[in-house]
């Protein structure tokens, strides 16, 4: 393999005077770096970029670690991150495996993250996050300078749905919950029972876990104990989906015997009969703001801004009295 001691030989020049013409640094002449490169070219060489990279201490490359490449939901957020890397000179690389997370995670072989996979534990972020190793984290919450929690408003979207529900009338509610102790599912529920506080209602929790089957399974439960609520807030369309067929199954229908909201919109909300009302924010604008903040701090050394991503309640048939014909109670 050709070295950069074969180059500097080859040109008739120090080693020294070769690595300033090959790396367009220091002090030598037109004349003398342009036959270092052509005699480079000459030789084929091609610097070694690892060595470079431990020098520099730059890999040029943003890595992505994220629990699922499966699904609307995350693959929405990794065209936003995608598409802002393709207009600057990152490369990317997305980690979904636990082993090469830890590897390449804790041996920085990227010059920055962003992190939506709850394998990698907080204590680690905060411990290796650093001017010149900053991370984006989707799915926590993280007070650093050099860590950015950018998350959705998960407040302001429950607090929509509520309303929307309690609006309409409803006023025996129940709220069908994901993961306990989940970031999401944690502010999604403490939002919608303080809602519930203020207009004195006493809201019934179910415990289910982010999945169709978890809220098919409590559908079921629910119509079985012939104690049907007016409406339903599902922390996720997952679970307002396996929901749906339950009810579909037992000869219910949204929303003329029981509302129901989720949340994500993802796509197939939409497609449903009933559509699923549901409470949406932008994935691909999560992803790109991501990648924009990560290496605007890399680039500029731009401080980190925290911000809630804005969601909105989408209106459907699924928990709208209007749009199925019927009047509010």
């Amino acid at each position: 393999m050709t070295t950069i001691k074969d180059v500097a030989k080859h040109a008739r020049v120090s080693i020294t005077s070769a690595s300033y013409a090959l790396n367009g640094n220091g002090t030598i002449s037109e004349e003398t770096r342009k036959r270092i490169l052509d005699s480079a070219d000459k030789l084929n060489y091609h610097p070694n970029a690892f060595a470079r990279n431990l020098k520099n201490r730059k890999t040029g490359i943003i890595g992505v670690f994220i629990v699922s490449f499966g699904g609307l939901f995350y693959e929405e957020i990794l065209e936003g991150i995608h598409d802002t890397i393709l207009k600057t000179d990152y490369e990317l690389i997305v980690c979904p495996k636990s082993q090469t997370i830890q590897k390449v995670f804790t041996h920085r072989q990227v010059d920055g993250a962003i992190v939506f996979d709850d394998r990698i534990k907080s204590e680690l972020i905060l411990k290796i996050a650093s001017r010149r190793f900053p991370v984006v984290v989707l799915d926590r919450y993280l007070e650093s300078e050099y860590v950015l929690p950018l998350l959705l408003d998960n407040q302001a979207g429950t607090r929509e749905a509520f309303c929307h529900l309690y609006d309409q009338g409803a006023r025996k509610i129940f709220y069908i919950s994901g993961v306990w102790g989940s970031f999401d599912n944690t502010e999604r529920m403490n939002a919608f029972l303080a809602e519930a506080d203020k207009n004195n209602l006493s809201v019934t929790c179910f415990n289910g876990n982010f999945t169709e089957i978890s809220g098919y399974t409590i559908a079921n439960e629910i119509i079985a104990s012939k104690n049907l609520p007016d409406a339903v807030f599902c922390a996720n369309d997952q679970m307002a989906i396996g929901f749906l067929r339950a009810m579909s199954e037992n000869g219910l229908r949204a929303p003329q015997d029981i509302a129901l909201v989720g949340f994500d919109d993802i796509q197939i909300a939409k497609y449903l009969q009933p559509a699923l009302s549901t409470v949406g924010a932008s994935r691909f604008s999560w992803g790109a703001s991501a990648a924009t903040q990560l290496i605007d701090f890399l680039e500029n050394g731009t401080p980190f801004h925290p911000c809630r991503m804005r969601t909105q309640l989408i209106e459907r048939e699924s928990s709208s009295l209007q749009l199925a014909g019927l009047s509010p109670q």
